[in-house]
């Protein structure tokens, strides 16, 4: 996605071929920075101090840690240690424990000679795949708010008279929770860059403020009009017909 006109995903091999640059999300809004991992500790680091957060994003980084390991030592050893490692990060997280199952029944079976360029191949198809899936959340989704605009134009529930679709969201669910495009911020993307007259307003989304921190920052560089409205706001939304699609 866009971030001052420059295409990114959220993590992606470095220049040189092996190490793994991700944007370091706990500098957001306010600066724009790039990590770079070369060990599997640094990315265990990575996922439990939430430079990366989401998901898809942290299965993504687990699968490019376990290349890291394998880089460092192909060994069987080396394979449980860097699992159990990385599971312990954010044990409840359900992409974390699939890519790293993933990853452990793809490199177990074959000689250690194999296993570094291996999982390197494994993590980027990880990472392209979420990119597939969440695109197509987008293209499904965007169909459904252009109907949905077309059937409210000039009425009420975000229509306003042909006025744009309101949405509401909370927390982050755009591309910076996954590799790219988003889960439920995706169809918003899609329906913008199809020229569908789209308004977010979006939570704050307390403790952590990923609604003003992420989602405001990314709809703002993907030039999608926003509002950042507190979290009680939305239910003032709701009320009044302000919003045509809830999340």
């Amino acid at each position: 996605m866009n971030v001052n006109g420059v295409e990114y995903r959220t993590i992606w091999l470095a220049e040189d071929g092996w190490a793994v640059e991700i944007i370091d999300q706990t500098k957001l809004p306010h600066a724009f920075e790039i990590h770079r991992l070369e060990t599997v500790e640094a990315a265990a680091l990575a996922i439990g101090d939430m430079l990366v957060r989401g998901a898809p994003l942290i299965g993504a980084t687990a699968g490019y840690a376990m290349a890291l390991a394998m880089r460092g030592d192909p060994g069987d050893d080396n394979i449980v240690r860097a699992h159990d490692l990385l599971l312990a990060t954010r044990p409840t997280a359900v992409n974390l424990r699939w890519a790293l199952s993933e990853m452990v029944d793809l490199l177990s079976p074959l000689p250690a000679k194999e296993r570094t360029a291996a999982a390197y191949r494994r993590a980027a198809e990880i990472c392209d795949e979420d990119a597939a899936m969440c695109h197509a959340i987008g293209e499904h989704g965007a169909d459904l708010i252009e109907k949905l605009a077309r059937a409210h134009a000039g009425g009420d529930r975000g229509g306003d008279n042909g006025g744009p679709v309101n949405i509401l969201t909370h927390c982050n669910a755009g591309w910076l929770a996954t590799v790219d495009w988003g889960t439920a911020l995706a169809p918003i993307y899609v329906a913008h860059d199809r020229g569908v007259d789209v308004h977010v307003w979006v939570d704050e989304t307390r403790p952590r403020n990923q609604g003003a921190s992420l989602t405001a920052w990314e709809l703002a560089n993907h030039g999608v009009p926003h509002t950042l409205i507190t979290d009680n706001a939305g239910g003032h939304l709701m009320q009044h017909g302000m919003v045509f699609v809830g999340r």
